[in-house]
């Protein structure tokens, strides 16, 4: 099964959360917190959203930052997903 994004929306998988701090401290499973980091999985087709002409910025591949509170998360073939809008992603990170 595959996800494919309408409009201006994006699927992202988040990148996975760190087990240590960079002072050494192991974290325990439930006090990680989620990084607002992911890998562009899928890009919609952008075009007209609400009368706007959308350019979508993203390419697969990308890693980006995104708002924290932002998107859906969906759940695919023992796979997490969270669905945004592209105004929700903050960054795109380049290495």
């Amino acid at each position: 099964m595959k996800l494919v994004p309408l409009g201006d929306r994006v699927v992202l998988k988040q990148l996975a959360a760190e087990e240590t701090t960079k002072s050494g401290i192991v974290l325990p499973g439930q006090n990680k917190e989620k990084p607002q980091q992911a890998e562009v999985v899928a890009v919609g087709p952008g075009g007209v959203v609400d009368g706007k002409e959308i350019k979508m910025e993203v390419k697969v591949g990308d890693q980006v930052v995104y708002s924290k509170y932002a998107g859906s998360e969906i759940k695919l073939e023992d796979e997490e997903y969270i669905i945004v809008k592209q105004n929700d992603i903050l960054a795109v990170i380049q290495q």
